[in-house]
């Protein structure tokens, strides 16, 4: 099975410092849905391993978790594209539970639910701790200058072997 991890903001959608805290705030970056779709199309399993910590902070419900979530779906659909599951951790960094990213236990879950390793699999995101988490479990990590991509990348301590793409669309053109 060809499986493909991509964080949420910053990756997929439009990225807020103030968090996404509903459906009205969720936007899809320029062509990051046709890229999932030509992911679908290549075979590959999409799956989004995200951080939520608005949820502990009380910014926002599960109920509104699920509703941005919803349209996401629902936006992927439209251009024939599918999200096979959303991964999150809805807690504060002051939490220190495992689930978090940089730590694995959010992959480890995807790993344990697919039965796959996810030695060398492509996992994307805009943030140092996307990729530290996808360096901690063998997987590849991807980082693109949307979102706070470019921020992370001028700030360096990149994991090794990371590679750097201008946004999902050109990670999808590298990977199939």
């Amino acid at each position: 099975m060809n499986l493909v991890i991509l964080d949420r903001d910053g990756v997929i959608n439009y990225d807020s410092d103030q968090f996404i805290k509903s459906p009205e705030e969720w936007k899809p970056l320029p062509g990051s849905l046709e890229a999932i779709a030509r992911l679908n199309q290549a075979d590959y399993r999409v799956v989004v391993a995200t951080n939520q910590s608005g949820v502990g902070r009380g910014l926002f419900d599960m109920a509104m978790l699920n509703a941005i979530h919803d349209k996401m779906h629902k936006a992927c659909a439209q251009v024939g594209a599918r999200i096979d599951a959303v991964f999150y951790c809805p807690h504060t960094a002051e939490s220190n539970c495992h689930c978090r990213k940089p730590k694995s236990g959010m992959l480890e879950e995807i790993a344990a639910r697919y039965g796959v390793s996810l030695d060398d699999v492509p996992a994307v995101g805009d943030s140092l701790r996307d990729l530290q988490c996808a360096a901690a479990v063998g997987a590849q990590p991807y980082l693109v200058l949307t979102g706070k991509g470019a921020k992370t990348q001028a700030t360096g301590g990149l994991p090794e072997g990371t590679i750097v793409l201008p946004d999902l669309a050109a990670v999808v053109t590298e990977l199939i």
